[in-house]
């Protein structure tokens, strides 16, 4: 259930506690804002010295005010820490924001007295932000409780970094970038970014919500939530190459990594992941322009043709596509350019631009109007010529005609966009100048950098905010634990929820060898249980014509492994066949994670494959598989067959459905997962069982 934030972000008062007039102190920097709308709220600063603080008289305590006060600041040093924070819930304070750091980020008894103090919080029914935060503000209700200002506009920014948020807001200046609120997340004791993202979603002047976050809590929430926003979120994380419950047991886990789950919670949801803060802007900077096209098809429009080429693959780069432009928009074109102009795609004015300005904006409306378009990308030197005139640095210069032309260009470029909802991005290599200001102002979104258009313009090109994500999946209630993790358990497990396995018994003898042979007819697979990696082990033997060439081969491999069981099974019929992976890795931030792609022996050398939150349904597993570099094998090459891909799809759900019900199995894999044209069938499965993070790795089965 949403949490009641009212008192965070429009308290109907406010007191610092550790307010001072030293500047070499937070508390004189929180203070300072949070007088910045003293007719707002009544705002109270404490000192225990009393006396004054920014020319005001400071109470010693909260409870010399005399009053409830609804929202508390708390800045003092850690050993006054509680005393403040009970002093703040004995005056009816609603909410605390706790700069104060020395908790969880200082160890195990910092941990304590953190869970300690936002169980007093929450028992009181207030909220906690922080410790260990930088602070927070609210534009839209005059709320100002963090170090620095933040220009006013539809960004809600939720942030590890204080200094990366500064970053962000420098950097978005020149985009006319602006933020609805800011919050330092801190060590989340209390108000998690979970309960921010979903308040945020709620809150009318936040139309983007970016976040910086290197500790999600529970990532597959913050996933859900902002599947569930119904606004554009746009994350910054730290520490994605970074293994995430990597085990060597199975080729899952170690395939899997934090890059990988991130990336998958974030297409599942709908999120805009990015790099760097710079990335992050760019994206936030298209975003704030309102312009947003289901279609990926671009048109790129250049003045010159090393531009054009280099936009051109930086825009299919950015998952964009480039398509050579169809004859009646080609007609089109010519009616407006002359000669020498390019009208493929990339569209090329080859200098028309200098003979008459006006061609830029009869280019970029006849793209707009043409069908088979869905976005525009325009790079090179528009807003050259204006920048020349106004002492921009402008090259070639040209003279007032040629600036007015240019300014007079883009506003009928402004003119072009007001009748349709398709969105042009710019690259110029002059942004500042005077034509390209003309665009910014009425919400064009202008880069100085090819990449960064290309970028933009993929944020908002290919779906509606958070459109064609399946969004987050539901977890399966949980089933019965697993009480037999060995090979023939597991098998078991998957084949009473409809995985098909061929034919197979365990065997610890001779003896019960020949039982097992005679059960049904050959060729066999003879396979060495509870060893790692057995085909790597020469514990696997295929194609075993009949029942002496598989005593032969059990003799030679249990001299060999000694292994204390092994497995007979029926061959599979290997021909048209593609081998596939199936696996699922329990994530600590974000559940149950699957991994499909191409298995079998060379799985990790190959490394074709992708992730997604689990369980996967059948229209999931399907994309995925479609999206693999090696997709083309499933529809037959060289005259091989296609394969069922809609049955693996079906496979795939039902495997991740099992794992994502089963949290004891820290790892489930079946590799691998042999399509065919006929149907799909499993012929390995493997089990990690999870274990306390002392207790060492979990048993894994053969």
């Amino acid at each position: 259930m949403a949490r009641d934030l009212t008192a965070l972000f429009d308290p109907r008062s406010v007191a610092v506690v550790g307010a001072s007039d030293d500047p070499a102190k937070y508390g004189h920097a929180v203070a300072s804002q949070a007088l910045r709308a003293p007719g707002r709220r009544p705002v109270h600063l404490v000192n225990r010295r009393g006396g004054t603080v920014l020319g005001r008289t400071a109470a010693t305590s909260l409870t010399e005010i005399g009053e409830p006060v609804e929202l508390v600041v708390v800045s003092v040093p850690g050993a006054g820490f509680e005393a403040a924070v009970d002093d703040a819930l004995a005056c009816g304070a609603k909410a605390i924001v706790a700069i104060t750091a020395g908790f969880a980020e200082a160890g195990p008894a910092g941990l304590a007295r953190q869970r300690a103090v936002a169980a007093r919080v929450r028992a009181a029914g207030a909220v906690l932000v922080g410790p260990n935060c930088l602070g927070i503000a609210d534009n839209t209700t005059e709320l100002y409780l963090a170090s620095d200002r933040f220009a006013p506009g539809g960004v809600a920014l939720l942030s590890q970094s204080g200094n990366l948020a500064l970053e962000l807001q420098l950097r978005g200046e020149p985009h006319g970038l602006g933020f609805s609120r800011f919050v330092s997340l801190g060590n989340q004791a209390d108000v998690t970014l979970v309960d921010l993202v979903t308040d945020c979603a709620r809150h009318q002047a936040t139309t983007a919500i970016a976040v910086y976050a290197e500790d999600f809590g529970d990532g597959r929430a913050f996933a859900a939530a902002a599947a569930a926003a119904g606004k554009p979120v746009v994350l910054l994380t730290a520490g994605r190459g970074t293994a995430s419950a990597r085990s060597a047991q199975s080729h899952t886990g170690a395939l899997t990594t934090s890059a990988d789950v991130v990336a998958a919670a974030c297409r599942d949801a709908g999120v805009e992941l990015v790099r760097t803060p710079r990335e992050m802007t760019v994206v936030l900077a298209a975003l704030n322009s309102g312009a947003r096209t289901a279609g990926r098809r671009t048109a790129v429009f250049t003045d010159g043709g090393g531009h054009g080429a280099i936009a051109a693959d930086a825009a299919e780069d950015a998952g964009l596509a480039v398509p050579e432009l169809g004859a009646p928009t080609q007609d089109r074109l010519r009616s407006v350019l002359w000669e020498q102009s390019s009208l493929g795609n990339p569209v090329d004015l080859a200098g028309m631009g200098e003979q008459r300005p006006l061609s830029y904006a009869d280019t970029v409306g006849a793209l707009l109007a043409a069908d088979e378009v869905d976005a525009v990308l325009m790079t090179g030197y528009f807003g050259g010529y204006a920048a020349s005139e106004g002492g921009l640095g402008g090259g070639t210069g040209g003279g007032s005609s040629l600036a007015e032309g240019e300014t007079r260009a883009a506003k009928e470029i402004v003119g072009h966009l007001a009748t349709g909802a398709k969105p042009l991005v710019v690259q110029s290599m002059y942004p500042l100048s005077p034509s390209c200001r003309v665009l910014a102002e009425a919400g064009v979104p202008v880069f100085s950098a090819t990449e960064d258009a290309a970028r933009a313009l993929a944020a908002i090109t290919g779906r509606p905010a958070g459109a064609d994500a399946e969004g987050v999946p539901p977890l399966p209630a949980a089933a019965t634990p697993l009480r037999d993790p060995g090979y023939h358990g597991v098998r078991a497990l998957l084949a009473a929820a409809g995985v098909p396995f061929p034919a197979a018994r365990e065997i610890t003898d001779e003896a019960e060898l020949r039982a097992a042979a005679a059960d049904f007819d050959g060729p066999y697979v003879l396979k060495a249980l509870h060893v790692l990696h057995k085909s790597d082990a020469g514990g696997v033997a295929l194609r075993l014509p009949g029942r002496d060439a598989l005593l032969a081969a059990y003799r030679e491999m249990h001299a060999r492994l000694g292994a204390p069981a092994y497995s007979v099974e029926a061959m599979a019929d290997l021909d048209d066949g593609v081998e596939l992976i199936v696996g699922v890795n329990q994530d600590p931030r974000f559940g149950p994670v699957a991994l499909v792609g191409l298995g079998g022996v060379l799985t990790e050398t190959l490394r074709d494959v992708a992730f997604a939150l689990a369980p996967v349904t059948a229209r999931r597993a399907e994309a995925l598989l479609r999206g693999l570099r090696s997709a083309a094998l499933l529809d037959g090459v060289r005259g091989r067959p296609a394969v069922d891909v809609a049955a693996a799809a079906a496979l795939v759900e039902r495997i991740t459905t099992v794992a994502a019900a089963h949290p004891e199995i820290a790892e489930l894999e079946v590799n691998p997962l042999l399509v065919r044209p006929g149907g799909a069938l499993a012929l390995d499965a493997r089990a990690v069982l999870a274990v306390p993070e002392d207790a060492g790795a979990g048993p894994a089965t053969s």
